[in-house]
């Protein structure tokens, strides 16, 4: 994922889009958010998880200032 496809992200993502910035598979995604070690913030809507851009963007070192 580019710096410009990053910076256009909504405020949360779906996993499969967060394990892509994160050069990760969605699998691997999903066993880490399982264990709670997941690097950015998970919201749970029910059976459904989206993760936190901004949250994100630190877990990526991403500056938006």
């Amino acid at each position: 994922m580019t710096m410009g496809e990053l910076l256009e992200l909504p405020p949360a993502v779906s996993v499969a889009t967060a394990a892509r910035a994160l050069g990760i598979g969605k699998d691997k995604a999903y066993e880490l958010i399982k264990a709670d070690r997941f690097p950015a913030r998970v919201i749970r809507l029910g059976s459904t998880s989206r993760v936190a851009t901004a949250s994100l963007w630190d877990a990526l070192g991403v500056c938006v200032s």
